[in-house]
């Protein structure tokens, strides 16, 4: 074989390599790949290609590119109760031996009895003595520590899974995408700060810096050498509802270009973010699938979605069919969505 042909030979091997991995190449780049082809995948892309591309009108700087999503239900999976919730009962339960007096006060005996008409009929009252007892009165450290020791131990009660797999891998993909696009991306959530930021940066890649909830009077103490930061039990910002817009301007300072929440909780913080000039997005993850997940919205107990729900379709807001439009839920799921 003369080396002229054999050098073609060589050429043409390549050539063919090139032209069968291309569709795999394609394939690997396309952004959000557990998206169907639909309405929500196609706003989208093309909400960011817009704001990202320096030759179009819509054009964002990238340290303007602030991207802001709620956290339970939007994701992560927030049923049957909000995962934290279920967290501060079972603290109850493991610190009840250090206050006998839950036994015969309520809401705590409530809990510790199971109790749940008599936990309900406690109402938001009860639920802040639950929340305040459970993540006040130790240092932020401590706290830390019990939030990762129960994550790691704790499984739900549907799946059997760790809670931190309870997340929704298409709004992995997405943050994940946006972050490629020098977007920066906040959890703007209803949960406490120091409980989502025990998981939110080694599951979602968000840091704690980036990480805004709910929160807790801290005090700083310094002691034998020491310094600490001490949780109270006294609460000092909700952040929920028109919370979630005062935290954004307090904490951000930037008006978010995109918004994406699941629940009435959520309207007011989509609504300013669509009050701002220039393009934007507002998003909603309807949760529609009670086959692969829940199906759920305004006459659910937990995550609400009805007023929000309205104002979407009247403003044309993008709402996230999660049957119709994700292919999986769940990393653990397979693409078809049949838990493996």
């Amino acid at each position: 074989m003369t080396p002229p042909l054999l050098r073609q030979l060589h050429g043409f091997k390549f050539l063919l390599t090139l032209a069968l991995s291309l569709p795999l190449l394609v394939q690997a780049a396309e952004p959000l790949p557990s998206w169907n082809d639909s309405p929500s995948k196609k706003s989208i892309i093309e909400f960011v290609q817009a704001v990202t591309d320096q030759s179009s009108k819509d054009f964002v700087r990238p340290e303007e590119r602030i991207a802001v999503f709620d956290n339970d239900g939007t994701l992560w999976s927030e049923q049957p109760m909000y995962f934290e919730f279920l967290f501060a009962l079972d603290e109850v339960k493991r610190n009840a031996a250090q206050h006998p007096e839950w036994k015969t006060t309520q809401p705590f005996k409530a809990v510790l009895e199971d109790d749940h008409q008599a936990l309900t009929a406690s109402g938001m009252d009860g639920l802040m003595k639950i929340f305040a007892a459970t993540h006040g009165g130790m240092t932020t450290e401590a706290f830390d520590d019990y939030a990762k020791t129960w994550l790691s131990k704790a499984r739900h009660p549907k799946t059997g899974k760790p809670y931190t797999e309870m997340i929704f891998q298409p709004m992995l993909e997405m943050l994940d995408y946006l972050r490629s696009q020098d977007f920066k991306t906040y959890i703007v959530s209803g949960g406490e700060t120091g409980f989502m930021r025990a998981f939110a940066e080694k599951v979602y890649g968000v840091p704690p810096e980036q990480v805004i909830g709910t929160t807790f009077v801290t005090t700083f103490d310094y002691k034998d050498g020491k310094a600490s930061i001490l949780r109270t039990q006294k609460l000092a910002h909700n952040d929920d509802g028109p919370g979630k817009p005062v935290s954004i301007e307090a904490v951000i300072g930037r008006r978010p270009i995109l918004a994406f929440g699941n629940s009435d909780g959520d309207l007011q913080m989509l609504q300013w973010t669509a009050a701002g000039t220039g393009k934007r997005f507002m998003g909603l993850v309807h949760h529609t699938d009670a086959k692969r997940e829940w199906a759920y919205d305004r006459q659910s107990q937990v995550g609400r979605l009805d007023k929000a729900l309205d104002e979407a379709n009247k403003r044309g807001w993008t709402v996230v069919d999660m049957a119709a439009e994700w292919r999986r839920i769940y990393p653990f799921d397979a693409i078809n969505g049949q838990v493996q």
